[in-house]
């Protein structure tokens, strides 16, 4: 919260209305910036992350599109407000975002909130993700790191294949030998 309200403290040039929304304990007022027009950037995140930590569901659609922003703070905040949230929308959204060809440059944060959530959704969606970031020459290595290490978090079999094939890569190799030491080995019969 501190960096965030650096940030946007900042963003704001410390206005009067920054200190209002900062202060306000009223989550009708900090839902109303989320929908009145012509309100800054800065306005509409401070708004979103409050009330999405106070699990005031109004929030969602602005955290996730925060989620989604080419700014990685804002990425950061927003993900920190929708693990807290609590919205059953939020993994179906990450994981979305998160395998979103045309956006996988703002992957990144999309798929740490997927292994926070330790939804039903994030393995599958890590998987996709990883699996088209070992195309030779894919630019997207912190996306695919993040996807090896949550998968090895996650510790589900159904990654074995993928973290596999994850070990041809000498950028993401010694991070794929450690996720697939915490996935449980199969039972024989």
């Amino acid at each position: 919260m501190r960096s965030l309200t650096e940030r946007l403290r900042q963003e704001s040039g410390g206005s009067a209305a920054f200190g209002s929304l900062l202060a306000t304990e009223d989550h009708d007022t900090l839902a109303e910036v989320l929908t009145a027009p012509g309100q800054p950037l800065w306005a509409r995140e401070l708004a979103a992350f409050r009330l999405g930590g106070a699990g005031d569901r109004r929030a969602f659609e602005a955290l996730v599109l925060l989620l989604n922003h080419r700014d990685p703070p804002r990425c950061a905040s927003a993900a920190h407000a929708l693990a807290r949230l609590g919205d059953p929308r939020t993994a179906r959204a990450a994981a979305a975002l998160a395998t979103n060809e045309l956006r996988v440059a703002y992957a990144l944060y999309p798929v740490r909130l997927l292994v926070a959530l330790r939804a039903p959704e994030s393995v599958p969606a890590l998987i996709t993700t990883l699996e088209r970031r070992l195309r030779p020459h894919d630019p997207y290595r912190r996306v695919a790191l993040a996807c090896v290490e949550g998968l090895g978090t996650l510790g589900d079999p159904r990654a074995r294949r993928v973290l596999s094939e994850a070990l041809a890569h000498p950028a993401l190799a010694e991070a794929a030998v450690h996720a697939l030491a915490r996935i449980p080995q199969e039972q024989t019969r």
